[in-house]
């Protein structure tokens, strides 16, 4: 058995791109030609490298601890991946252990006064420990109730009760419903977006497949290239895709090529439409954000004020946005005007997405640094700085507010999701933390309100989605797909998830059904 360093790359590109490291993956994918390799990435299971590094382990622990006759000796325990390839250290270790060993058999050939089987004070304390941790964990529990807690009446949702979309070739990192009609579009490292129509509620709906090429020396191929960002114009006539091969591209929903959007120089993170559907922003590793002309396809205005990749872009106005990049800043820009009209520092490592809320008079931000901070026009300093987090926050979404949500006099409130496995729903006005939702057992890389804001779906890279009820904290409905969770969105009408996983699945829980 042997392997080739095409084979080793993908794999460290692959943990990198799990483990949350999208720009290290990306940079590390255009130095060792990932995109040239004839890997399938389908094929690849999530947590590769790791799994392949677990079994060469436990294969040098075993090595080390049979003898030269064959028999094992179990001189070694928990050897660490750095312990593996220090040979000094293997031999202290064993040595170590096999003193353990010889004083552990001369207290065993000591009889017990009582004639009973004696406990070493070290079982004893294991055993004691793991009652302890028992205890711990049905305190953890029951306090649960209003932080995360299973509801008596939640639901683990069958398989069957969900309808899984087979098509892509390989992961599928975003997913958004059309806002006039049950249409689903996805984007996927495969080089296409794809249309669902799930208006018949069929297990096997029609697709349209968007593929993304380029031109080649005369002719069309497929670009190679991630689709990473999508999103429906405000009447869902219109879809706007972007990709890792640098260009924005405006799509009809019957799957018809309407515009190719190419100004960025590199890969484009996220684009979004303005609320009156003539102009389309995107956000690029070239360190820029563009206005896009949704009409002519052609470039507005460019703005080069970042001095790193800009990640995340959002509409304040129809004509005015907010930024943020790995350059730590955010900056407020304006249609027709040459300099930021508003900037905002204070995070102390990459600001991952920006959100305004609904009225456009506050801007939340989340960033590598753990920190979750709130920013107002009218002042400098952010108005709330958010810490309760363990490891860096990787997406926020506002609560819904107005005619139809659950309670329009409510206090604004904000969600996060991170890679500590937690999601917490903040109240903003106070600038305090209501719950702290603790199912998930991997990172975070998704959530979202139902359109009436009385729910939230989360989407991690344990494979689970959750549904929780944001009025009590508890946890109403899960489903267990196939991949890890990149990213999950409610339908118009606030009855259907989709969801999008590592493993090219895409799938649609449909809570009627429930």
């Amino acid at each position: 058995m042997s392997f080739s360093s095409d084979e080793v790359n993908f794999l460290v590109y692959r943990y990198l791109q799990e483990s949350g490291f999208q720009h290290s993956a990306y940079t590390f994918g255009i130095e060792s030609h990932i995109s040239q390799s004839n890997i399938n990435g389908a094929l690849v299971p999530p947590a590769a490298l790791l799994c392949v590094l677990q079994k060469g382990l436990q294969y040098t622990e075993a090595e080390i601890c049979i003898g030269e006759d064959g028999t094992e000796q179990r001189l070694v325990e928990s050897l660490s991946l750095i312990d593996a390839v220090m040979p000094d250290v293997v031999a202290v270790r064993q040595l170590q252990q096999q003193q353990h060993y010889q004083k552990a058999q001369l207290k065993a050939e000591i009889p017990d006064t009582n004639g009973e089987e004696t406990v070493t004070s070290n079982e004893s304390a294991n055993t004691n420990e793991k009652a302890s941790d028992r205890t711990d964990m049905d305190v953890e529990e029951t306090s649960q109730g209003q932080s995360g807690g299973a509801n008596a009446n939640s639901i683990k949702i069958p398989a069957s009760k969900a309808t899984k979309l087979c098509g892509h070739e390989s992961e599928v990192f975003i997913c958004a419903w059309n806002p006039a009609m049950d249409l689903l579009a996805s984007g996927s490292g495969d080089s296409t977006a794809r249309i669902w129509d799930m208006s018949d509620n069929s297990q096997s709906p029609n697709q349209l497949v968007l593929r993304h090429c380029i031109q080649r020396g005369g002719t069309e191929v497929p670009s190679n290239k991630d689709v990473t960002s999508l999103d429906w114009n405000c009447d869902g006539t219109l879809l706007a895709t972007g990709s890792y091969d640098g260009y924005a591209r405006i799509w009809t929903t019957d799957g018809r090529l309407a515009s190719t959007l190419g100004q960025h120089k590199g890969p484009i993170f996220a684009l979004k439409w303005n609320k009156r559907g003539n102009y389309i922003l995107s956000a690029g590793v070239d360190k820029t954000t563009i206005i896009w002309d949704a009409a002519s396809g052609q470039c507005t205005q460019q703005f080069s004020f970042h001095l790193a990749p800009a990640l995340d872009v959002d509409w304040q106005t129809n004509t005015s946005f907010a930024s943020c990049s790995t350059d730590q800043c955010i900056h407020v820009c304006k249609l027709n005007v040459d300099k930021p009209i508003k900037s905002f520092q204070g995070h102390t490592n990459e600001v991952n997405a920006i959100k305004w809320d609904p009225q456009g008079n506050l801007l939340a931000s989340c960033s590598d640094d753990m920190t979750l901070k709130i920013w107002s026009m009218k002042q400098d300093n952010c108005l709330h700085n958010l810490q309760a987090h363990q490891k860096e926050i990787y997406t926020i979404k506002w609560s819904p507010t107005g005619p139809g949500t659950q309670n329009p006099n409510m206090n604004l409130s904000l969600v996060s999701a991170s890679f500590d496995s937690t999601v917490r729903l903040w109240d903003i006005d106070r600038g305090a933390c209501i719950y702290t939702l603790t199912k998930h057992t991997e990172p975070v890389y998704s959530v979202a309100f139902s359109p009436d804001g009385k729910f939230l779906a989360s989407g991690s890279f344990d494979k689970y989605v959750h549904i929780w009820s944001t009025l009590s904290g508890q946890l109403v409905h899960s489903y267990k797909g196939t991949g890890g969770i990149f990213e999950v969105c409610w339908n118009s009408r606030g009855d259907k998830v989709g969801a999008s996983a590592s493993d090219g699945s895409v799938f649609v829980l449909d809570l009627r059904k429930l």
